[in-house]
């Protein structure tokens, strides 16, 4: 059998090894490798580590190492060729000193190595080169033993290499032991290799201190690995180093290598952890780790795994075990134990190390064997140290401050998140916070991230408690940044809040802690509470009653705020009420009746309120009971909003107190509480109506519906009862509050949704009443219109149920009260102007809701039925509310003409007059007042409707109106100084007035008496003293009667100007002109120039007035002036008449010549040349009459034939052509 060995026995080659048997297998061996670690989120260890590539769970499942390694058999180690079966056993010595040699090389290559660029890519990869070589040899190793190495033998006789086999544990034990002392500590390793741990170089080329670096890892793991795979080799029989024992004396074995070297390691990365610590701050507690690199987890990893499986199966000590035993000395400040020797012994807070490293390497249990992260923990916990850890916490003499406390509980509530939570650690630290409620939890240099902040609603004050009751993942942005977002108590309330969540049967642990709690609060104890105090006990209570017996810790926390004083401060009481509805909100959450906590929260609202109405109760005082009354309104705000049904009692929170408070509320404050009201209306009709949308579908389900129903009508009731009343009184005030209509507009709806809630007085068309209060009382201010109408005419259904008069009142009444509304704030949109002209912050409010109010009232079916009928564009585009009205009047005045049916005229009457209402009433304000633009928007509306409803207004129903509108703004006693407006508007109300006396048949004559009137006083009014043309071409009466085409309507207006023209304005008194005769005529030429009349009756009408002024004024601006009319006149008589010469004028002329001709002799004649030079046919038919009128003045003068006379007459003959010289040989012959 020796000759079997022999040529084997001659190392370090085989002559027996073949060329290709010479190369190792291909697999790198696992080993720490950080750089291929991908640094995310989900801390996931490297693929090629120990744990990456399964060495871990080989190694406990005492599983082949490298299955598919060293399977030839010559294996090539350090450059030579062994053979796999038998290097290791005959060659232990010259293998390890290999090993050893190429450690001291990578170490030459650290030590000579320098920052020269060129040659790092060279020395990466010969320090790769040397390390993979350690680690190979160390691989093989492993395999080594688990293939080949066997329990001894007993055997008498033994071959040689069966005597190095049994030897070969031994052996090996020390070549381990000098391998320790050749790597030394980690934490002794010289400054230049550790550095290497926080190198942040995520390429390929790495220096040789970090090759080195993690070779120190990889040998610190492997002979853990190869002292544990050799006592479970031996089975479990001491291995004893007999050289190292006959040399030193000392035993050495592989128990306790393996504990040394164990000790030694965890030590020396608890040391390292030490120097990591002195750099965290308290905010980084949980997002900084004590691992230098990922290399230095998974070592720890790995070391969890192995002393855990050695727990179980061996029964040696845990792995908290060891580092209790580690950090316990530390924590107490006691000298380590002598295994842990080389501990540093002073280290920054020792405790907050402790929490840090603790809740760290506790989170390491998350990791599986294969080094990914999983949810449940492999670890198991260690509740009994950090139970005692939190003593020390916990403890007065301690002196912790804030920032430390809150570091500790944060770790706390990681490990609790991590392992069951436990009672013990709960009342631990309940211990703690029952003494310190008022305290601040502050961390000064945090700033404001580091404020107690106190919640402003009952929402918010849940939503806090709820985040306590859910506390973040415990790898997640919200879990890591807790420490700048919670204070310390906060982050308690979490770790109270899984506590008690984990058992939901209410057994024992749950019922001790809540008992526990309950203890600590007294009556004294609540009345020392400050408002911190108070706000940590609320939210205390909130997660107690959130995680156990609602209704149980309500009732408690109902009996021990009790205990507070009545005169505590407004403040408190504020936090009071908003826990109390905190807690409403509970019982909604979960469907209860809170109507015990409603009635004691609105007995002590009630009285507050009651306070805050009382005259003799100071001004600081009130405003500062305003806190928690303003509280108390956007908590019971929330408590609606979240209702789902309305039907848990919350109409008690609606109760007398707001009968006090409403009237004793400033314009600020006033405005919260119609704020609130909206919200609440609006909340009632959404909950009523999705309850009559979605009706019960089981046969067993109308009850609740019913029930349902009366639990919003009771709401509703204590609306009605306690803020209607208030809003009413408010509607006349000339300074509404902004939200009075909105609030107004919310009882409107609600009583077209509830008819039957509305009070009494209201009923039975609730939604109309209130409509007359509020949109179409005249008396009510136009922001208060056009702000509350709008929130009506854009719901469909009540436009409809108006449109139908379902409502009592007849149908279309309510649209027109609407229309009319619309038209008054149109007209009176102005009034609200600052006195210098400028918009005032109301007038453009009104400005804003006018345009509204104007688009809604358009699309009303009554109004949109009238626009179609008259043939109107369609009102799709937004209009200005004064062009929407001019478009509106139109319509109606052209609807009304088109009508043929008596009824139907006389309905339109009747709607027409609605509309507009009293409309010298809306512009009274404006007529006496000084408001131009006012002014000016008022004449010219009400000059619209005259003149577009002109017929319409000469109806015996609408003269009354029509002659009050002439009285009061054309015919006042006194003109208003700014006569712009009217002059602007004029023209409107004489074509109005002009048709409506035309088609009058009562007051015709009346009616025509009114328009002579006004057309006189204006005449006269806008005339100017002197002819001037650019006054007189903008005269409104010229203006009023001028039109390009001329039409009967037009004629009547310009017949009526030109007989008050000529009655009033061209009267002589004997031989003086009338006053500013030049003015007169050339508003009258411009009259006759600017129409295309052909009306010889029309015509006529100034033409005696003209010859007059040729005969007998002289001035030359009159006499050319008169000419020229005197031009028009005849020329368009001549050609408009169809006989010639034309009737008319001949019988103007004969008039003319019969009064005159005896009395201005030549002067008549001198008329007629000019008559006879435009027409002579005219005068030539005067021809007997001039004659007759000759002859008759001769003979009663008696003196025979006037010569002068005649030879006047026959000047004028003389231009008549034939008939004339007949005439003159007549006269020749006499």
């Amino acid at each position: 059998m020796a000759e079997d060995f022999s040529e084997s026995l001659t190392p370090p080659v085989s002559p027996f090894a073949a060329d290709g048997q010479c190369g190792l297998a291909a697999a790198r061996p696992p080993c720490f490798c950080c750089f291929e670690a991908k640094d995310d989120h989900t801390g996931a260890l490297s693929p090629e580590g120990h744990l990456g590539r399964g060495s871990l769970r080989r190694l406990l499942l005492r599983l082949d190492p490298a299955p598919a390694e060293f399977e030839t058999d010559t294996v090539e180690i350090f450059g030579f060729t062994w053979v796999t079966e038998t290097a290791l056993v005959e060659s232990t010595k010259l293998l390890f000193g290999l090993f050893r040699q190429t450690f001291y090389k990578l170490e030459s290559l650290v030590q000579s190595s320098s920052h020269d660029f060129g040659q790092a890519g060279n020395l990466h990869y010969e320090s790769e080169d040397l390390r993979q070589q350690c680690v190979t040899f160390l691989q093989y190793v492993k395999v080594f033993l688990h293939r080949f190495l066997g329990p001894p033998l007993d055997a008498p006789h033994l071959h040689p290499y069966e005597q190095l086999e049994q030897q070969f544990p031994s052996a090996l034990l020390e070549e381990l032991f000098s391998i320790t002392l050749l790597t030394g500590r980690l934490k002794d390793l010289p400054a230049g290799v550790q550095s290497a741990f926080s190198m942040q170089n995520h390429g390929k080329i790495f220096p040789p201190s970090w090759h080195l670096l993690h070779l120190h890892l990889d040998i610190h793991w492997s002979v853990l690995e190869i002292l544990h795979a050799v006592g479970h080799k031996m089975q479990s029989q001491v291995v004893y180093a007999h050289q190292f024992v006959n040399l030193t004396g000392e035993n050495l074995t592989d128990a306790s290598l393996f504990e040394e070297h164990l000790c030694s390691l965890l030590c020396d990365l608890t040391a390292l952890a030490m120097g990591k610590y002195s750099k965290v701050r308290p905010t980084e507690t949980l997002s900084s780790d004590p691992f230098l690199c990922l290399c230095t987890k998974e070592l720890w990893v790995l070391l969890m795994y192995l002393l855990e499986h050695r727990n179980k199966v061996l029964r040696t000590q845990s792995f908290w075990s060891y580092m209790n035993s580690l950090l316990k000395p530390l924590v107490a400040g006691q000298p380590a134990e002598e295994r842990f020797a080389g501990l540093p012994a002073h280290v920054k807070d020792p405790l907050g190390f402790t929490w840090w490293l603790l809740t760290h390497l506790a989170m390491l249990g998350q990791y599986s064997r294969n080094g990914t992260v999983q949810k449940e923990d492999h670890l198991g916990d260690n509740w009994t140290f950090v139970e005692g850890l939190l003593k020390m916490t916990c403890n007065p003499r301690g002196g912790f401050a804030e920032e430390q406390v809150r570091m500790h509980v944060h770790c706390c509530l990681s490990l609790s998140l991590l392992w069951e939570p436990s009672t013990a650690a709960v009342s631990t630290l309940w211990e703690y916070y029952s003494k310190n409620l008022n305290a601040s939890f502050t961390v000064p240099w945090l700033g404001v991230a580091g404020l107690g902040s106190l919640c402003k609603t009952p929402l918010a004050l849940l939503e806090q408690a709820r985040s306590c009751c859910s506390p973040a993942a415990l790898r997640s942005p919200g879990h890591t940044q807790l420490y700048r977002s919670a204070n310390s108590f906060h982050i308690f309330l979490r770790v109270l809040a899984l506590c008690l969540g984990q058992d939901k049967a209410g057994g024992a642990p749950q019922r001790q802690i809540k008992g526990r709690i309950y203890s600590k609060f007294s009556s004294k104890k609540m009345q020392e509470l400050s408002e911190g105090g108070l706000m940590n006990f609320l939210l205390l209570f909130l997660v107690v009653a959130r995680q156990v017996d609602l209704e149980d810790v309500a009732s408690r926390a109902c009996e021990l705020l009790g205990f507070l004083p009545s005169n505590c401060p407004p403040a408190h009481r504020a936090l009071v009420w908003r826990g109390q509805l905190s807690l409403l909100l509970l019982f909604q959450e979960r469907g209860l009746d809170g109507g015990a906590q409603a009635s004691w929260l609105a007995s002590s609202f009630n009285e507050t309120a009651k306070e805050f109405y009382n005259k003799t109760t100071e001004v600081s005082r009130r405003l500062a009971l305003w806190g928690p009354l303003g509280s108390y309104l956007e908590g019971v705000a929330e408590v609606f909003e979240t209702s789902a049904s309305l039907s848990l009692s919350e109409e008690k929170l609606l109760n007398e107190g707001f009968d006090w408070l409403l009237p004793a509320c400033r314009q600020s404050e006033l405005n919260s509480v119609l704020s609130f009201l909206q919200i609440v209306l609006a909340q009632l009709r959404r909950v009523h109506q999705r309850s009559v949308q979605s009706p019960p579908t089981l046969a067993w389900a109308p009850a609740p519906a019913c029930a349902m129903k009366e639990r919003h009508l009771a709401v509703a009731s204590a609306l009605w009862m306690h803020f209607f009343p208030f809003l009413r009184s408010l509607r006349l005030s000339q300074t509404p509050p902004a939200q009075l209509a909105d609030a107004a507009a919310g009882f409107t709806l609600l009583a077209f949704d509830l008819p039957s809630s509305a009070p009494q007085d209201l009923q039975p068309s609730p939604v109309q009443s209130i409509m007359q209060f509020f949109g179409w009382d005249d008396m009510v201010p136009p922001l208060v219109v056009t702000r509350y109408l709008p929130h009506l005419l854009q719901n469909s259904e009540l436009v409809s149920s108006l449109s139908g008069g379902s409502s009592g009142a007849a149908p279309g009444s309510a649209q027109s009260l609407s229309v009319r509304a619309w038209i008054r704030c149109v007209l009176q949109q102005h009034l609200y102007k600052n006195p210098d002209g400028t918009e005032s912050k109301t007038a453009r409010a009104i400005g804003e809701q006018l345009g509204e109010l104007t688009r809604l009232v358009l699309r009303l079916p009554e109004v949109d039925g009238i626009l179609q009928r008259a043939g109107l564009p369609s009102t799709a585009a937004r209009l200005e509310p004064t062009s929407a009205l001019e478009m509106f009047v139109k319509a109606v005045g052209g609807v009304y003409s088109g009508l043929q049916l008596l009824s139907e005229r006389s309905a339109m009457v009747n709607r027409a007059l609605d509309y507009i209402g009293d409309i010298l009433k809306y512009v009274k304000p404006y007529v006496v007042g000084k408001n131009q633009e006012g002014m000016q928007l008022a004449y010219w509306t009400v000059g619209c409707i005259v003149k577009h409803w002109g017929p319409l207004l000469a109806t015996s129903k609408a003269q009354q109106l029509l002659f009050r509108i002439v009285d009061g703004l054309l015919l006042p006693p006194k003109l208003p100084q700014q006569d712009k407006p009217l002059r602007d508007s004029l023209p409107l109300y004489l074509q109005g007035l002009s048709v409506a006396s035309s088609v009058s048949q009562s007051q015709g004559a009346g009616l025509k008496q009114q328009l002579r009137s006004v057309t006189r006083r204006y005449l006269d009014h806008f005339l100017p003293a002197s002819p001037s043309l650019g006054v007189i071409a903008n005269h409104p009466v010229l203006l009023g009667a001028c039109e390009a085409t001329p039409t009967p309507r037009g004629a009547a207006l310009r017949r009526t100007v030109l007989e008050v023209l000529c009655e009033n304005f061209l009267q002589f008194k004997g031989h003086a002109p009338p006053p500013r005769l030049a003015p007169v005529l050339m508003f009258l030429l411009e009259l006759l120039r600017r129409n295309g009349d052909t009306d010889a009756s029309l015509l006529s009408l100034p033409l005696p007035c003209l010859l007059r002024c040729l005969m007998l004024v002289n001035e030359p601006t009159v006499r050319k002036t008169s000419t020229d009319a005197l031009q028009l006149v005849v020329e368009r008589c001549a050609a408009g008449s169809t006989e010639r010469p034309c009737e008319a004028m001949v019988a103007v002329l004969r008039s003319f010549v019969e009064e005159n001709v005896g009395v201005y002799d030549r002067q008549v004649y001198g008329v007629l040349e000019t008559v006879a030079v435009l027409d002579p046919a005219v005068v030539q038919a005067l021809i007997p009459n001039l004659t007759l009128c000759l002859r008759n003045v001769e003979h009663k003068r008696g003196l025979g034939k006037n010569i002068a006379l005649r030879s006047a007459y026959i000047k004028l003959l003389s231009l008549l052509g034939q008939s004339g010289q007949m005439e003159i040989s007549t006269l020749e012959s006499d």
